[in-house]
């Protein structure tokens, strides 16, 4: 492959659908006790190796380990911080028809981020078994904030927000260079809750906590900045932004008119991942305020959520109408989520998957001539 630096106009969110070794090497391990942790990591890296071939296959130039060290697309990064805990209650969050399992981020000490956080190794597994460029997507600095309630934040040096956001900001800072020190240079955060401060329940729900919704997408922006602004110029910054995607369901709704400024003018990101496969993310309107540059967008109209798939014909229309509100250079094409943003994955077949990355990239070929 020719071109090998980020970005790319053929894209993916990051997790992909656990393989059943998997699914039972960790039941084996973290429920039954049976194996080892080096029994477990053995079959893990097995599995990631096919998920890396399968990616490459598919004409895709960044590839990830599919999430599968993982049970979570946040809650095990969040968990490997230092003064950060996960606690198992009663019940889970509530998505639009099934609840989330009942793990809750608390905050029980001054944040950092720990010079062995196993994810740096994940990386560098990737890595060392790819020829195309290794991505990792971690939660962004949002996630740190907007999944802790706020009786969960316990250090009382927290209790006041700009000293909790400096150090999230701080903590997500020293992130950023690890990973670059390990050999990153795409590095993507997944910062959705840009998306759910759009919906006027989540909204709501934060201006009863006595926090306006507008002024946390401000402080939301500025922790993302924070984390960045100092990276070196070859490292690209990633980020991912949608509505909930649980077993093929969904949390949040709403355009993303409220955040569309902040997001792309006061974070620093180099490239959005926007879901955009149903009615629920508005129109294509806020992709006006796209600075007129080297950012990129990729619209997700191609959904991880069932497996009917899309036709090329549409996508096309599609870009057609994104054209009229941001110039076509600087956008590209990636499913509107990850296939298993949960390890129990979305109600999608190993077929499915493939043939969504598939479409992925002949659309990229058929808009730009390029992947």
């Amino acid at each position: 492959m020719s071109n090998l630096t980020p970005p790319f106009r053929a894209d993916h969110v990051g997790s992909l659908l656990r393989p059943q070794s998997v699914v039972d090497a960790r039941k084996k391990f973290y429920e039954e006790k049976s194996i080892s942790a080096e029994d477990l990591k053995g079959i893990e890296d097995e599995a990631v190796r096919d998920a890396i071939k399968m990616q490459e296959d598919v004409g895709i130039k960044a590839v990830t380990d599919g999430e599968y060290r993982r049970s979570f697309w946040h809650y095990d990064f969040m968990g490997m911080l230092t003064g950060f805990d996960l606690e198992e209650r009663d019940e889970g969050v509530q998505f639009a028809g099934v609840k989330l399992r009942p793990i809750f981020p608390t905050i029980s000490g001054k944040l950092d981020f720990p010079s062995d956080h196993p994810m740096i190794e994940h990386f560098k597994f990737v890595a060392a078994n790819t020829n195309v460029v290794p991505k990792i997507s971690i939660p962004g600095p949002s996630c740190c904030h907007f999944r802790t309630a706020p009786a969960d934040i316990r250090p009382a040096e927290y209790k006041d927000a700009d000293v909790l956001f400096s150090d999230i900001a701080a903590t997500y800072k020293k992130a950023v260079q690890a990973f670059y020190d390990a050999g990153c240079r795409y590095l993507q955060m997944d910062d959705i809750f840009f998306a759910y401060l759009c919906d006027p329940k989540h909204r709501e729900v934060k201006k009863s906590q006595g926090q306006d919704p507008d002024w946390l997408i401000d402080r939301y922006a500025w922790m993302m900045h924070e984390a960045i602004k100092d990276r070196p110029s070859d490292m690209v910054i990633g980020m991912h932004m949608c509505r909930g995607n649980f077993k093929s369901t969904y949390a949040a709704e709403g355009a993303y008119d409220p955040a569309a400024d902040a997001v792309f003018n006061k974070t620093g990101v180099d490239v959005f991942f926007m879901e955009y496969d149903t009615d629920r993310a508005g129109g294509l309107e806020p992709l006006r305020l796209l600075a007129k540059g080297k950012q990129r967008v990729l619209p997700g109209f191609i959904t991880t959520k069932t497996g009917e798939l899309e036709s090329i014909d549409d996508l096309k229309k599609k870009f057609d109408e994104a054209s009229k509100y941001a110039d076509l250079d600087q956008l590209g094409i990636a499913p509107q989520c990850g296939f298993a943003s949960t390890e129990e994955g979305n109600a999608v077949t190993y077929d499915d998957q493939r043939r969504k990355l598939e479409l992925v990239v002949k659309t990229a070929e058929a808009i730009w001539g390029e992947v």
